[in-house]
C-alpha cells in the first residue's frame, strides 16, 4: 500500500490532486534552459494536476523560443487531453529528442493548454519554478516538475505502475 506523505505548511500532496486531472492557471515564474539558452520564460503558465503525479507545466507558445523546436513524427494519445505532437529541441550542437509536446486540438476540458507546450525536465539542462531548480519525475512518462512544495510519493518510477 502506498503511504501518502503528509504535506507541511505551504506544501501540496500529489495524492490530493484529482483524477481526471485538473487544469489551473499559474503565475509562478517558469524558466527552461538548454545548452546555455533560455528557451522558455513565462509567468502565465497552466498547471495540469493529476493524482500521484507532480504538476506538469504548460508554457504559452508566445513565451517559447520556437526557433529551437523541430517537429518530429511522434504522437501520443491521452484519454483526457487528446492527441499530442512532439518536438526535438535543437540549440547549437545539442539535440534533446522528443523533449517537448503539445496538444494542437485538446479536448474541451483542456482547452487552456491548446497554445502551449510541455516538456520533460530531465531532457533540459535546468527548469525553474520561481528560483528553484526542479527535479524531474522519474520514468519520463508524465513530465512532472518536482519542487520543495510538492510531496509524494510520486508515480512514474520503477514499481509504481500498479498504483
Amino acid at each position: 500500500m502506498v503511504q501518502r506523505i503528509e504535506p507541511g505548511p505551504g506544501q501540496e500532496s500529489v495524492w490530493d490532486y484529482p483524477r481526471p486531472p485538473r487544469v489551473e492557471n499559474s503565475s509562478r515564474h517558469i524558466r527552461v534552459v538548454f545548452n546555455g539558452v533560455t528557451i522558455a520564460d513565462s509567468r502565465q503558465t497552466v498547471r495540469v494536476l493529476e493524482t500521484s503525479h507532480p504538476p506538469a507545466y504548460y508554457i504559452p507558445l508566445e513565451d517559447v523560443q520556437q526557433q529551437y523546436l523541430q517537429p518530429v513524427q511522434r504522437s501520443t494519445f491521452c484519454e483526457w487531453k487528446g492527441v499530442a505532437q512532439y518536438f526535438d529541441v535543437v540549440v547549437g550542437d545539442r539535440r534533446a529528442s522528443n523533449a517537448i509536446w503539445r496538444y494542437p486540438e485538446p479536448t474541451d476540458r483542456f482547452a487552456a493548454i491548446q497554445n502551449c507546450i510541455a516538456l520533460y525536465p530531465s531532457k533540459m539542462d535546468a527548469c525553474y519554478v520561481d528560483d528553484e531548480q526542479v527535479r524531474a519525475q522519474e520514468g519520463d512518462f508524465y513530465g512532472g516538475w518536482i519542487t520543495s512544495d510538492i510531496v509524494g510519493p510520486f508515480k512514474g518510477g520503477l514499481g509504481t505502475w500498479g498504483w
